[in-house]
């Protein structure tokens, strides 16, 4: 009961933020949205022996999400800074050896896999409105929903047994057969302008970077022998359990919003 009542809420609250607030005020929710999941990243840094330059690194991925989302700011330019920020805190804490490399490669993850999509779900907002970014969480919710019944159901063989045990072959399936047609009806109502094909196709390449999303934060969680990333939402873990598939699609939505 506590997992559907905070799912219930979760959806009602980024349905309501999406659909009412401009997008300048998005990238204000974006941004304290990436700052609690980089805590939780930084605490399974940690826990696997890869401490990052926690300040420089925040910056960096704080940055990241609103360089993205501000069209006057060059990106490249900023990961320049980004990448000498977090290579100056690191050379200057006395590590050396591996802690120094794992360190600043965490460090200079988190800005690629936090900010960086966070950033562009904004952007999302500025392209295709807010029926763009709740098209984009539709689809998510679809493949995730689709995978789970379907793996429930049908499951037999195991996906990532090392990683993820739960995930099945047949769940996979279910998603990539049943999400894309969720995703290119959903376009035809709030997204016209796309061609179907195209809708299909990003549809299919979306579940499967959701299930490498999902896998990949699965993996750093059981590297650091943690259950979830957090416990900020009852029945639900940490916020980058929530969004670790979105992370993974939301580059490829908005390719897709921005070039078909």
């Amino acid at each position: 009961m506590t997992r559907f009542v905070s799912g219930v809420a979760l959806a009602a609250s980024a349905f309501g933020l999406v659909w009412f607030l401009p997008s300048l005020a998005l990238l204000g929710v974006a941004l304290v949205i990436a700052a609690l999941a980089f805590l939780e990243f930084a605490r399974l840094a940690r826990a696997v022996e890869a401490p990052l330059p926690f300040l420089p690194a925040l910056g960096a991925t704080l940055a990241a999400c609103a360089g993205v989302a501000l069209p006057w700011v060059h990106v490249p330019s900023l990961l320049g800074v980004i990448l000498v920020a977090v290579a100056v805190s690191l050379m200057t804490s006395g590590r050396h050896g591996a802690p120094l490399v794992h360190g600043a490669a965490a460090g200079l993850l988190a800005p690629v896999y936090i900010g960086l999509p966070l950033g562009a779900l904004v952007a999302i907002h500025q392209v295709a409105g807010r029926e763009g970014v709740l098209t984009l969480i539709a689809t998510v919710a679809a493949s995730d929903s689709c995978q789970y019944y379907s793996g429930r159901t049908f499951g037999r063989r195991p996906l990532a047994p090392s990683i993820s045990p739960k995930k099945t072959i047949e769940g996979a399936v279910g998603g990539l057969l049943l999400a894309p047609l969720a995703l290119v009806a959903i376009a035809h109502w709030w997204l016209p302008a796309l061609h179907p094909v195209a809708v299909w196709a990003a549809g299919i390449a979306m579940v499967i970077a959701g299930i490498a999303g999902d896998l990949f934060e699965s993996s750093f969680k059981r590297a650091a022998g943690v259950k979830d990333s957090g416990t900020l939402i009852p029945g639900h873990g940490g916020v980058l359990d929530r969004i670790d598939a979105l992370l993974f699609c939301i580059p490829l939505f908005y390719l897709l919003v921005t070039l078909a």
